[in-house]
């Protein structure tokens, strides 16, 4: 009787405690910008759309987390890391050796080159002689940024923007110039909407790994050593059973990943 009563007593218990278990299930938190298509952009009835936000959930499928998806300005993308807003940045992040003095990074999941786009009656090329005085539109803080800024710093002039979305608006009213971004935001971003069919990409297609790194990873605080680890099995994963590919495919017509 006393066996019986105990293992009614365990069932009740497992039966009341078992929903609390199931809610303990990790969270992964990852910062995304969710204003720079095809990655991430916002739809709008305010819902994340993107290459970086289908990939970060199926991340947190392989890796059996929740995911939670913190939106986040680009300028303070790395300090809200850094103050554990999130646990980690996928927002096409290039893996460079100065933001690798603050925060660490997964093995690359995407690599793109960069151009510039202008437009299609314009009457100079991108040439470093051509580009005195011309005003050049960037999203702020990144390497688009940086590159511009040390090769070309003294010859033009840079418009520094929140988003490329506005550096595009001031491209189509004639403020600036060109924009510097990556192709494929640029293609999915800008020439592929209304207004970008009268604009072209010109220059030389620019992936200098001094200013580009070797792609884009994951950003991770450098003492979440184990986050890291599990990301980048997570993302081997995904390669291997196709599931990087089925997403890869909704957004790009050639694998994104790069050689």
């Amino acid at each position: 009787m006393k066996k019986t009563l105990y293992a009614s007593w365990l069932l009740g218990a497992a039966m009341l405690t078992s929903p609390a278990i199931a809610e303990q299930k990790e969270t992964v938190r990852f910062g995304v910008e969710g204003a720079y298509p095809p990655f991430s952009y916002t739809q709008q009835d305010g819902t994340l759309a993107g290459f970086d936000i289908d990939l970060a959930h199926a991340l947190c499928q392989e890796m059996a987390v929740k995911c939670k998806l913190v939106a986040q300005d680009w300028d303070g993308i790395i300090p809200g890391l850094l103050a554990r807003k999130y646990d980690a940045i996928i927002a096409a992040m290039a893996i460079t050796d100065e933001r690798k003095r603050v925060i660490d990074f997964t093995d690359k999941y995407s690599r793109v080159p960069n151009r510039f786009v202008m437009p299609a009656d314009s009457a100079f090329e991108i040439k470093a002689e051509n580009l005195k005085d011309k005003k050049i539109g960037v999203q702020r803080a990144t390497t688009h940024d940086k590159y511009l800024t040390d090769n070309y710093g003294e010859d033009l002039r840079i418009i520094r923007y929140g988003s490329t979305d506005e550096a595009y608006l001031d491209l189509r009213s004639g403020r600036v110039d060109a924009v510097f971004s990556d192709v494929l935001a640029i293609q999915e971003g800008f020439m592929k909407r209304a207004g970008g069919e009268d604009f072209v990409m010109q220059g030389p297609l620019v992936t200098d790994s001094r200013w580009f790194g070797e792609g884009s990873g994951i950003a991770v605080r450098k003492q979440d050593t184990r986050l890291k680890e599990r990301l980048n099995q997570a993302i081997l994963a995904l390669r291997q059973n196709g599931e990087y590919q089925k997403i890869n495919a909704r957004y790009f017509d050639f694998d994104i990943y790069g050689e």
